[in-house]
């Protein structure tokens, strides 16, 4: 029999410790032999990442114990950690470990031999860290990307494309590495070899361009030594972002790229026949031709390197990933531009695809599921859930039932919105009553809300609390034209798309005008705390590590690969400087009227704890007295990992909103707000 409580206060079984053990996706799945291995979060076990395998039998099996961590720091966001290949003696491992971002390797057939360092440490800056390796047993050497620190600060930095011998010899001695590209760009993906070995392609990009912006495809001949001749640019430019390079079973260059644009897939013939050693690059044919022009994406933001949203298959086809909002697997025809989408349930599949013979892995989840590691036989057509699959942890029916909404903006413009209104199976509220709801403003910003099932949403709408997350202008995944309405307007478009959707809410009836709240982590902090300082739609906010003082961001607070992003998104320092300061939080304290909970990792380099510190600082020079709280948690970076931090950080949001909306749920501690 369904109760009638008060919206906020419906007993539900989910609470913040389940909503923890599951946070976090399996990501970097890849082949080794005929077994499919993937990394995925233990968020128990200190937040590490685990690299887990699929035996023959079915079984799951993670490959190294903890305290092992495969994860890369690279540009700090990381990129892929490992690669693998099976020999006659059994399976060769590489991966990055995130305590001391060395390369080791391994060999999973003798687990009693530790895993060996091949690469040195450094004492300088930040170290050497490493990504997107690919392994070339032949060469006895594996390829990565080399982030080298030169100096004490954050872009005291380079990166070039190095081989790193399998033998260990570089692991005392940083004169074994032996450097392939030159560091004339700053910013570089790993390489991809051409199907015969003589060519070398990958994708680059300089500041004050972000890779969405536009990047740089670059071809290289391989010589005899295994040295790269001069790169030439092939593809891209500074209006044109290529996300993905690789090379087709015949020798031809495929890459994704938004020259019409939306993320399209592009084919580069290269002409045969050259002998062995004499030059390539001037054989280039100007046949570069789209194989399926959409208006959809086929491609994404390279927030990591090594991403993947397609694999040419052997026959000829090419596996994708595409859509618009939502994404589906598919098997691009390239002869006749077809497409042919895979069944079943899912709605949103990652940037990371692994193909083996007629076999396809990615990473997929639904409204009704979490990610899952998910196997697809082109030969077939069957598709089946192979790793990491979602089991319900508690009844489906407290899950939340998502709405795909389009809002209209300021200027007539579209705003794409996912809609979780509160739900439960044996509640409901009084017919008199409005919900309250909760505004989520994603990361990025150049970043997307997936439509799939997140328990820190069904959280608070199984207690009834509604969720309205917001793809607000700049977000990926609609082209580029709609991922451009941010540029110069960070902190006016994603407030006011943000805002309408909450307005429209309220006023169709659907949301309690008095009771909206927004809430953000990292960019989507910095839009929280823009929307508590200049607008009155929100009675109050959650802002985890966020962006605060943008004009202390862009002189130095932040890493290398986002240090000039603001001149996209505020324009140039020297050239607006007003514009920093009329449009950061932290020099409107004096109009915070609304309670926020701040949240922040003291680990964090990408927007470090003095953001949040002055902030609070000039809140009390101006003498504002508003109901908040600042947690911070040791040893957590840019975003949570840790299960016990989750646990804390999302039930003190919903004490923020028990105590601000008048709700009573059970069994949460009460946040002490400081007044």
């Amino acid at each position: 029999m369904v109760q009638t409580r008060a919206y906020g206060s419906w007993p539900s079984p989910l609470d913040a410790a389940l909503a923890a053990a599951h946070d976090g996706m399996p990501e970097y799945v890849g082949f080794v032999g005929d077994e499919a291995w993937w990394t995925e979060p233990r968020p128990a076990e200190g937040g590490r990442r685990a690299l887990v395998r699929r035996r023959p039998d079915g079984t799951e099996e993670s490959v190294l114990p903890a305290p092992w961590n495969v994860r890369s720091r690279v540009i700090e966001y990381g990129g892929r950690p490992w690669a693998g290949a099976e020999r006659p003696e059994g399976p060769l491992l590489v991966f990055a470990n995130f305590a001391d971002q060395r390369l080791y390797a391994y060999e999973p057939a003798v687990p009693e031999r530790a895993p060996r360092p091949l690469t040195p440490l450094s004492a300088v800056g930040g170290g050497l860290r490493w990504a997107d390796p690919q392994l070339h047993l032949d060469r006895g050497e594996v390829w990565c990307v080399l982030e080298e620190f030169t100096g004490e600060g954050p872009s005291d930095v380079r990166r070039v494309i190095a081989a790193v011998p399998l033998d260990g010899s570089a692991a005392e001695d940083r004169g074994a590495v032996r450097e392939l590209s030159d560091d004339a760009h700053r910013f570089v993906t790993g390489a991809r070899l051409s199907p015969d070995g003589r060519r070398a392609a990958w994708i680059a990009w300089d500041h004050p361009r972000m890779p969405w912006d536009g990047t740089d495809l670059l071809l290289a001949e391989v010589t005899d030594d295994g040295t790269f001749g001069p790169a030439r640019t092939v593809a891209g430019g500074t209006e044109e972002s290529v996300c993905q390079v690789e090379w087709a079973p015949d020798g031809a260059l495929l890459f994704a790229g938004d020259r019409g644009g939306w993320w399209n897939l592009h084919r580069m013939e290269i002409a045969p026949g050259a002998a062995p050693g004499t030059p390539v690059l001037p054989a280039l044919l100007s046949t570069t031709h789209g194989l399926c022009p959409r208006e959809e994406e086929f491609g994404g933001p390279l927030w990591k390197i090594g991403l993947s949203w397609f694999k040419p298959l052997a026959a000829g086809l090419i596996a994708v990933v595409h859509g618009v909002g939502a994404t589906s697997l598919g098997v691009l025809d390239p002869a006749t531009g077809e497409v042919v989408d895979v069944a079943g349930p899912w709605t949103a599949w990652a940037s990371s695809l692994a193909v083996h013979g007629t076999r396809v892995i990615g990473v997929a989840a639904s409204p009704r599921t979490g990610h899952e590691v998910v196997e697809l036989d082109t030969s077939t057509g069957r598709t089946r859930v192979i790793g990491s699959a979602h089991t319900d942890p508690v009844d489906p029916a407290y899950y939340p039932e998502p709405q795909i909404r389009t809002f209209e903006g300021p200027d007539g413009r579209d705003i794409h919105a996912h809609i979780y209104p509160p739900h439960s199976p044996t509640h409901a509220a009084p017919d008199d009553e409005l919900p309250p709801y909760v505004v989520w403003a994603h990361g990025g910003p150049t970043g997307h809300a997936p439509l799939v099932l997140d328990l820190e949403i069904a959280y608070f709408t199984s207690r009834g609390i509604g969720v309205a997350e917001v793809n607000y202008g700049g977000s990926t995944g609609y082209g580029r034209e709609y991922r451009n309405r941010l540029r110069e307007q960070w902190g006016v478009v994603d407030v006011e798309d943000c805002a309408a959707v909450a307005l429209a809410l309220a006023d169709e009836g659907t949301a309690d005008r008095a009771r909206l709240a927004i809430r953000g982590g990292s960019a989507g902090g910095w839009t929280s705390a823009a929307s508590l300082t200049s607008t009155d739609v929100y009675a109050c906010g959650t802002i985890s590590y966020p962006i605060l003082d943008l004009t202390g961001w862009a002189e130095g607070e932040t890493h290398d690969f986002e240090s000039r992003y603001l001149e996209t998104l505020i324009g140039p320092l020297a050239d607006v400087p007003a514009r920093y300061a009329e449009r950061s939080p932290a020099e409107h304290a004096d109009r915070l009227g609304a309670p926020f909970l701040l949240l922040q990792g003291l680990d964090d380099v990408i927007c470090p704890p003095v953001q949040c510190e002055r902030f609070l600082a000039r809140m009390e020079s101006e003498g504002r007295r508003v109901p908040h709280a600042y947690l911070t948690f040791e040893g957590e970076g840019h975003g949570f990992r840790r299960a016990d931090t989750m646990v804390r950080a999302l039930e003190a949001e919903l004490s923020l909103y028990a105590q601000v909306f008048g709700l009573h749920p059970t069994g949460v501690p009460v946040l002490e707000l400081t007044k």
